[in-house]
């Protein structure tokens, strides 16, 4: 067990005051938190660990220094149950009662940083801007103790008041703040005891939504559209095809496509989310796509579209960006697209994925679904895929009410 104990330090300033100290103890080796405070040591008494009532402010003084020991004995009680082999400078850290390794926001940047360096720009880009939403409602840091229900209860009413989001995104802006909840409990921050999720507490269940594809007959609509080739429109219709073609391909793997990729008429890729790495054959019509971007002699761009032809792989921030940038453009395109040809339901990038889940239906064994789709486990592909399945129950209730 640590000790902790109010010292005077040994080191005077200028003015031959010595600086009022708290000392962390732990198997002889100790961690000094100042105070801020310095006193002549005549007005020390060493044998009580208090200041004498020489000093004009003594009660004041010693006042502090009660508090401080407090803080620090009350934190250290919690590190010693969820940490009991830490040192004295880990100590250190935890009994200085400021935010320090507590606070969440100073957890968040070790999280960003993190997940930056292990390539997830897409999660990167898609939790900075959660997390600043919560910083906004604290107006400022908080410690992991201070994030309990009723805070969470108060920032979901902030959510739906002031920005208007649905049901989902409040879940969305909840989930960077659990990870990092939990992250907080296996590092020793806070205690288990007091995680504000769960059962009979902040439950996080995402409610259920639509995910609408087009049918076979509204594919054929946009390939049969003629537009200018070479036009943005133009492009952004192969685009989207091509990642149809490909099993509903996410845009940001379609654009990292390098000709080096294809290989007599496979194509060899890693998925960006997951980093799984297959191959698929082509089906003729995404090679026909393919074919419409085939480079001139003088050209040496890497990539079969041109969104990431100047763009150094390599360069994951920059990559991402340009392919953000990329996704907005097509969504816009493919908008006056679904105006052209009469189409009602919305027309972007990802409805691509959603186009395919809907069209394969009953089609496709579940497995190979998942081979597919690249889905790490098949309970994600059962999941995803019961979102258009309907024939079972669309023919049980025709059985019923038809008569």
């Amino acid at each position: 067990m640590a000790s902790i104990v109010a010292v005077l330090r040994k080191k005077p300033n200028k003015q031959g005051e010595y600086p009022l100290a708290v000392r962390v103890t732990k198997e002889r080796k100790s961690s000094y938190i100042y105070t801020g405070q310095y006193v002549l040591e005549k007005h020390w008494d060493e044998k009580l660990k208090r200041i004498k009532k020489s000093h004009p402010n003594s009660r004041r003084l010693n006042n502090l220094l009660a508090k401080k020991i407090s803080e620090a004995n009350e934190n250290l009680l919690e590190l010693e149950t969820t940490q009991p082999f830490s040192s004295a400078k880990t100590i250190k850290e935890q009994v200085k009662g400021n935010y320090g390794s507590k606070s969440f926001f100073k957890l968040s940047e070790t999280y960003l940083h993190e997940l930056k360096l292990q390539g997830k720009h897409n999660r990167v880009s898609a939790e900075t801007p959660l997390i600043n939403r919560f910083r906004e409602f604290n107006k400022g840091d908080i410690t992991f103790r201070e994030i309990n229900e009723s805070l969470l209860r108060k920032y979901q009413a902030y959510l739906s008041s002031t920005r208007k989001v649905t049901d989902r995104t409040i879940i969305n802006h909840l989930i960077p703040i659990r990870t990092l909840y939990n992250r907080a409990i296996t590092d020793g921050l806070v205690d288990r005891k007091y995680y504000p999720f769960g059962k009979g507490k902040i439950v996080i269940k995402f409610p259920e939504t639509t995910k609408l594809g087009l049918d076979e007959e509204e594919v054929k609509q946009l390939e049969g559209l003629s537009l200018k080739t070479g036009s943005p429109a133009w492009h952004a219709k192969n685009v989207w095809l091509f990642c149809f073609y490909l099993a509903g391909m996410r845009v940001s793997d379609a654009l990292r496509i390098k000709w080096t990729d294809v290989e007599n008429g496979r194509l060899y890729y890693s998925m960006g989310k997951n980093n799984k790495a297959d191959s698929l054959k082509l089906p003729p019509k995404a090679i026909q796509i393919i074919n419409l971007y085939e480079p001139s002699d003088n050209d040496i761009s890497p990539t079969i579209f041109p969104e990431l032809r100047m763009t150094d792989l390599r360069n994951r921030d920059l990559t991402q960006k340009r392919i953000k940038n990329a996704d907005r453009k097509f969504n816009t395109h493919l908008k006056n697209i679904a105006k052209e040809i009469g189409l009602t339901k919305p027309l972007k990038m990802h409805i691509a994925r959603h186009t395919f889940g809907n069209i394969s239906g009953d089609r496709i064994p579940i497995q190979m679904l998942q081979k597919l789709y690249r889905h790490t486990v098949v309970t994600t592909t059962i999941g995803y895929q019961s979102n258009f399945k309907h024939k079972d129950a669309d023919e049980a209730l025709n059985q019923t009410v038809g008569f």
